[in-house]
C-alpha cells in the first residue's frame, strides 16, 4: 500500500498517511480534508531475501557456483 506524505492547507501540519484508490486523508492535528499531497522521495531496496524456487533463486544457484564457463549448454540462454 502506498504511504504518501500530505500538508494541512489549515493548520500547517505535515503528515504520513497510507491511501487507498482515490480517497483523500484528513489532518490528524485539526480534522481538516484541505490537504496537498507532497512530492517526496521514493526509496527501494534491491538484494533482498531469495526466495527458492524463484527465477531469481535458480539464477544464482545455477551461475553464481559455477558460472557459465562449465556450463554444459555453452549458452547462458540454456541455463534454468
Amino acid at each position: 500500500m502506498p504511504i504518501y506524505e500530505y500538508c494541512c492547507s489549515a493548520c500547517g501540519k505535515e503528515f504520513e498517511e497510507v491511501v487507498l484508490g482515490q480517497e483523500t486523508p484528513v489532518c490528524p492535528a485539526c480534522g481538516s480534508g484541505d490537504v496537498t499531497r507532497l512530492i517526496s522521495c521514493s526509496h527501494f531496496r534491491t538484494g533482498g531475501p531469495i526466495v527458492q524456487g524463484s527465477p531469481s533463486a535458480n539464477a544464482v544457484t545455477t551461475r553464481g557456483k559455477s558460472g557459465c564457463a562449465s556450463c554444459s549448454g555453452g549458452s547462458c540462454s540454456t541455463c534454468h
